[in-house]
């Protein structure tokens, strides 16, 4: 399969506001612009802060990249860099379930007495905290600690 040439770069440090339109609006002075897309979070549908533009000429990304670089837009100094060719397979969100599971929530099966959970750093069980702790050593440990 034969690909096209892309230009294509990678624009970091975008505000949270910046939308794929203001990325156009600001980009698209350069040269045509095939995309303008800002990257967002698949679950809370807020923008991750970078985004790509794609152009169809290598001397209109290569403008871009020097005036754009270290500028500001929207109240945030970004980034522009020519974009990294998508290695497919580990990276993005291709490696198992790694976007899901980054320690918040991470096992909601375990019984949290509604106060969020967490293992006790006292005896090492889920579900409670140490204050709250229900063996034996760490009721005595708590007592000395709130006489003393």
């Amino acid at each position: 399969m034969s690909e096209d040439p892309e230009y294509r770069c990678f624009i970091g440090g975008l505000a949270w506001t910046t939308s794929d339109r203001g990325l156009r609006d600001a980009f698209e002075k350069y040269g045509h612009l095939v995309e303008a897309k800002v990257v967002l979070d698949k679950f809370s549908g807020r923008s991750r802060g970078f985004g790509f533009i794609t152009f169809d000429e290598k001397k209109a990304m290569d403008e871009a990249i020097a005036a754009m670089n270290g500028m500001d837009l929207d109240g945030r100094t970004i980034t522009v860099d020519k974009a990294q060719p998508h290695q497919g397979g580990a990276g993005r969100d291709n490696d198992g379930d790694r976007g899901r599971d980054r320690g918040y929530d991470r096992d909601r099966s375990r019984p949290s007495g509604g106060r969020g959970g967490g293992d006790c750093f006292k005896c090492g069980k889920p579900g409670h905290f140490a204050r709250e702790c229900p063996s034996e050593s760490s009721r005595w440990w708590w007592k000395v600690q709130l006489k003393g």
